[in-house]
């Protein structure tokens, strides 16, 4: 499987973010959730998922900032990919206002030189999105003048799975869980386009321990997880002492052993699968974070996102258990994660 090398591109940028590319003003928070705030980090989420299920991966677009058509398609068609995927999200009327279009759509261009090809990946990609998600679908299209569509020297399609101008699919938008789902059933579509079997992501079986002196694609995806965690170190697929450093920091910061070997709990943690623990004000680590990024997707405001469970997460935390019957003591645990676990929902337009 390591001689298929799969691309992953996402539209548009942060730092700055890409002007337009917004949705409507977010009631209750009072900003907008802008376009790459879904399309990078399910990027990520893709490329995490490819490497699992032993593909090389390359990543279109590293940088934050928006970066020309011109210079992507040139990059991508350096690199002899054996396909590339790019997300986006999808958008309709003025954008200054919510509406009612929805759904999920996937893209081809019939000027690929992989034409047929690319129609079959999109096709493929789509069968999975619309049995592995609770979103209606709106079919395959043919698309021109998209560069990384059409101009490219490899299959290509583009994933585009809701509205930026429907309510509720805004809300999806930054939902992490909605992401995951999105990357791992396009994941799931590639591989059906090539053959080799998927690697299903909340199997801990799936996972090997590793440790300082492991190498290959697993050793590959802890560093790109751990990367993206903001840990310096080459991604490179050899555990070195960098790696090891890196991993001892990670546990530390999670209240688990910190003995750098990666088991079944370092996985979990990694990966923010439950059982979750129980979180209160005053504690820190990628569970605070996942939850401030659920809560902030159902529309409760708290603050930055930053994995640090302080008086805006607790606020938000009573506010969201109030309104969802529990009790509302600003600790969440097995019941209030259960609800705010949850795909969608969230506030509703007020």
């Amino acid at each position: 499987m390591a001689t298929y090398y799969i691309g992953a591109n996402d539209e548009h940028g942060q730092n700055p973010y890409t002007l337009g590319k917004r949705t409507p003003i977010m009631p209750y928070l009072n900003v907008p959730f802008y376009e790459n705030q879904f399309n990078r980090p399910t990027k990520i989420k893709f490329l995490e998922a490819c490497l699992r299920c032993g593909f090389a991966v390359y990543d279109v677009k590293p940088e934050l900032t928006d970066t020309s058509i011109s210079t992507r398609v040139a990059r991508i068609n350096r690199q002899n990919l054996t396909l590339l995927v790019t997300f986006g999200y999808n958008a309709f009327g003025s954008g200054n206002t919510f509406n009612s279009a929805a759904g999920i759509s996937t893209f081809y261009s019939q000027q690929n030189v992989y034409a047929a090809q690319s129609r079959a990946l999109a096709e493929d990609m789509y069968e999975q999105l619309l049995n592995g998600t609770t979103q209606r679908g709106r079919g395959v299209s043919a698309l021109t003048d998209i560069g990384v569509l059409q101009s490219v020297n490899c299959v290509s399609a583009l994933v585009e799975p809701g509205f930026m101008t429907n309510f509720d699919e805004a809300k999806l938008m930054i939902d992490p869980d909605y992401q995951t789902e999105v990357a791992e059933e396009c994941c799931r579509g590639v591989c059906v386009y090539l053959g080799p079997t998927y690697v299903p992501r909340d199997n801990l079986g799936n996972y090997p321990t590793l440790r300082n002196g492991s190498n290959g694609n697993f050793v590959y995806l802890l560093q790109y997880i751990l990367s993206q965690n903001g840990y310096n170190l080459t991604v490179d697929g050899s555990f070195g002492p960098n790696t090891l450093n890196a991993v001892v920091a990670f546990q530390t910061a999670n209240g688990l052993v910190a003995d750098g070997i990666v088991g079944a709990n370092t996985w979990r943690t990694l990966l923010v699968l439950p059982p979750r623990p129980t979180v209160r004000q005053g504690d820190r680590g990628v569970y605070v974070r996942y939850l401030q990024q659920k809560l902030t997707s159902k529309l409760y405001p708290l603050g930055s996102i930053d994995g640090i469970f302080g008086n805006g997460t607790r606020n938000a935390v009573v506010e969201f258990q109030q309104e969802n019957g529990l009790t509302p003591d600003g600790i969440v645990g097995p019941l209030t994660w259960e609800i705010v676990s949850r795909i969608g929902g969230g506030r509703p337009m007020p």
